[in-house]
């Protein structure tokens, strides 16, 4: 099972982002979209929860058009956490959790016990439980970064796709939170995820896509896109790579 993109053009308008892309995100890895600001990464992501329509071409899930599927299906398969998210007034930590079970609820709506025991435990999970009762207006940036993080989890999809999900957060939870990711999964979660920290993302994830302007530069494991020549053709930067002393994977330091 993957997600796949067969040349794809997307954009706002006559805004053109995305241009004749092609790409496979394979099921069970970490794959980390990775380049310059307006490059494409957060549009990539709004393609495959249908939030924009392509222009050209087609987006697969499970080897379907992804426009032929229903929105609650693709619900119940792919969680998403946007870049921005507003924030809400009275609104609490478990209320905004809850909404994350809504393609599993009735008619109704209706929250049971087993909702409630498996929103507890992703509130454990990301750190926000005692902050269950509090009002999201009320919450610090990285409090509610991690809320919003709870209602994705809720939503108990296999994947999970996150926009630049380590905003607002100091290095203490960034960690955390790539800590959460991988433990999600070992236990089975495909993540795909936008970030801006190369070395996090060398160091968190199996997989890299490299984007420049609207195209895929190139796309591998870490000791494939971790090389002079690409960081300097995408992010023209002049760097050296060193393998990291921890864990063993490349890490980049830019010269000055």
């Amino acid at each position: 099972m993957s997600i796949s993109f067969h040349d794809l053009s997307l954009g706002y308008g006559n805004n053109i982002i995305l241009k004749d892309v092609n790409l496979e995100l394979a099921e069970g890895k970490i794959t980390a979209l990775l380049g310059p600001n307006g490059c494409g990464k957060s549009t990539l992501l709004k393609a495959i929860i249908k939030i924009l329509t392509p222009v050209k071409g087609e987006v697969h899930f499970q080897g379907k058009n992804i426009n032929e599927l229903s929105s609650k299906f693709i619900a119940r398969q792919i969680a998403f956490l946007p870049q921005i998210q507003p924030i809400p007034e009275g609104i609490t930590v478990q209320t905004l959790v809850s909404y994350g079970r809504s393609p599993y609820t009735n008619f109704w709506g209706t929250i049971k016990k087993s909702d409630e025991g498996f929103m507890e435990k992703v509130m454990k999970e990301v750190g926000i439980l005692d902050l269950k009762d509090a009002l999201i207006s009320e919450l610090s940036g990285g409090q509610r970064q991690r809320a919003w993080l709870a209602m994705v989890l809720a939503q108990d999809s296999p994947f999970i796709l996150l926009d630049e999900p380590t905003t607002y957060m100091d290095i203490n939870h960034q960690i955390e939170l790539m800590s959460i990711l991988r433990r999600l999964n070992k236990k089975g979660k495909t993540i795909i995820v936008v970030l801006h920290d190369i070395n996090q993302a060398a160091r968190y994830c199996d997989h890299l896509v490299l984007l420049k302007e609207g195209k895929v530069v190139a796309q591998g494991n870490t000791k494939e896109i971790m090389n002079k020549q690409l960081l300097k053709e995408v992010f023209d930067i002049k760097a050296q790579i060193h393998l990291d002393p921890i864990v063993k994977c490349p890490m980049l330091i830019v010269e000055e």
